[in-house]
């Protein structure tokens, strides 16, 4: 089953330029599309029980290709097959794709590049599907062959070639003091070795994965390539929704393999830092995705915190605030292109009246701003209030202030909703097609968030409970916040010619590269 999980949507890429109609490729690729998203939650429900191994040939498992499945894993899967799903309905009414079976050839091998990467049992193996992800990325957001887009996907390939060399090195280490590429048995090995061995390739590893997150110092990279901006909506929404998720992953997996010097408060405070200035670039931008490309790198910045802090119930919330990240990110860029078609372009400050235009809509992508931003019975609430829970002040403060902030920057991205449009004349109706998944995905921000402790036990089967003083308390922080919030940003953040200067702040490449080496030397240091 797990061969079959990586290899169907291979042959189905291929399969689809056998029919002569983009039309046929569509159905087929959302047919399909639903059937992988079946199997991959039978999947989940196999692995609630033991581990699904299966090694690939004629090989035992030392030679062989090693795909594991644990209930972690297959959430993984079950996310990545879910979210193509939506994407295919999302993509089907497009009348200006040059070649949709091109278009879905390249999505079906991206997809199959992460249901690889996450049943990979092999350290090598998850290198080359790290590269054939990047590749497709690169090709898809430079898809429309616009020059401007070609140059900032040649920017993005590049940056990431200079950083996988950091892993490629890192694994020659590995392979070198332990003789083996399968995870189980270098973590095994690596358990009784001396710590002072393991810094190089753990250093060498981490740096290469912390790029990929977008952690401080890399930050600002990802954004100001313009990948987000540019490339197609879907591509947008596969890029924040869940490629984001392959490197959280990776990064969860190495910091089980070298737990004997797992640099936990490094990352905490490196967390931190991600998810303020993530929070506080957001409220620079005007710009639809770019506010939502920032929230990317503040929101991985809060999960790296919940990983990071030791704290079994915050562990559970960052693993939570991995799915509801998914499923409120993909929500807003998919509506996000719904709206940018509908009213011709892409500046919060020109966008008014969402709500009387597109109602549905609107209120699906309310939905995901509520969840978002932590507002009481939405998803956000239930993994912000495990990640917050049993932790000192300093931690509590930082979620705070990492709320506030997120709050602030939604402000702005809200006030599409309301007013009335300057734009005269009846615009483009949102087809049905892109509407179903936003919808469908709002929905899933709301039931997420009422029925959150019985999502994670059936995605993690952990038995947590939400205490009503508690939340309640974290609901009234919530709702002063917001009351400041608005206060800031109606009389700091509004017109604030300064904010849009800060804004425009970015690495170069040179800096980008430079910062690698940077991260490297401290965290050796550390």
């Amino acid at each position: 089953m797990l061969t079959f999980l990586v290899i169907v949507p291979v042959l189905l890429a291929v399969l689809l330029f056998i029919f002569s109609t983009n039309i046929t490729a569509k159905i087929i690729s959302i047919v399909f599309q639903s059937a992988l998203f079946v199997a991959s939650i039978y999947l989940v429900m196999i692995t609630r029980d033991a581990e699904v191994i299966t090694i690939v040939g004629s090989y035992d498992d030392i030679l062989g290709i090693i795909l594991r499945a644990n209930s972690l894993s297959a959430i993984f899967v079950m996310l990545t097959t879910f979210i193509f799903l939506a994407v295919s309905v999302y993509s089907y009414s497009y009348k200006d794709r040059r070649d949709a079976r091109t278009f879905w050839f390249l999505m079906f091998v991206l997809e199959a590049s992460f249901i690889g990467l996450f049943l990979s049992g092999d350290l090598f193996n998850v290198f080359v599907l790290i590269e054939v992800s990047t590749l497709v990325t690169v090709i898809l957001a430079m898809y429309d062959r616009k020059k401007r887009n070609i140059f900032h996907g040649k920017v993005f390939l590049l940056a990431n070639v200079v950083s996988i060399q950091f892993y490629l090195l890192g694994l020659g280490y590995v392979y070198r003091i332990t003789g083996a590429m399968d995870m189980e048995r270098v973590t095994y090995a690596l358990a009784g070795m001396d710590a002072g061995n393991l810094l190089l390739p753990y250093a060498l590893l981490m740096t290469a994965i912390a790029f990929k997150n977008t952690l401080i110092p890399f930050f600002s990279w990802t954004p100001k390539t313009n990948i987000y901006r540019k490339s197609p909506t879907v591509v947008a929404a596969v890029l924040s929704g869940l490629q984001a998720k392959t490197s959280l992953y990776l990064f969860i997996r190495f910091q089980e393999i070298f737990e004997p010097i797992a640099a936990h408060d490094l990352f905490l405070a490196i967390g931190i830092f991600t998810g303020i200035f993530g929070a506080v670039m957001a409220i620079c931008q005007s710009h639809i995705k770019m506010i939502l490309a920032y929230h990317t790198i503040s929101q991985i910045g809060l999960i790296t915190v919940g990983i990071s802090l030791g704290n079994e119930y915050a562990y559970i919330g960052g693993l939570y605030h991995i799915f509801s990240h998914a499923m409120f990110k993909t929500t807003l860029f998919l509506s996000s292109g719904i709206i940018i078609h509908s009213y011709g372009t892409s500046n919060v400050n020109e966008i008014r009246g969402v709500f009387k235009r597109m109602p549905i809509v609107g209120a699906a992508t309310a939905a995901a701003v509520l969840g978002i931003v932590g507002a009481p019975f939405f998803i956000g609430s239930v993994s912000k209030y495990f990640i917050s829970s049993d932790v000192g002040p300093l931690i509590l403060a930082v979620t705070i202030a990492l709320s506030l902030g997120t709050i602030i920057s939604f402000m702005k991205f809200s006030s599409m909703f309301f007013g009335q449009s300057e734009l005269r004349g009846d615009s483009p109706k949102a087809e049905v097609c892109k509407s179903i998944p936003v919808i469908v995905m709002g929905v899933v921000c709301l039931a997420g968030g009422i029925m959150g402790t019985q999502f994670i036990y059936f995605f993690f089967r952990y038995s947590v409970g939400i205490q009503i003083w508690s939340y309640a308390q974290k609901s009234i922080i919530f709702i002063v916040c917001a009351l400041v919030g608005y206060l800031i940003y109606k009389y700091v953040v509004k017109g604030n010619a300064l904010l849009s200067r800060l804004g425009a702040v970015s690495f170069g490449f040179k800096s980008v590269c430079a910062s690698m080496g940077i991260f490297l030397a401290a965290l050796l240091l550390w």
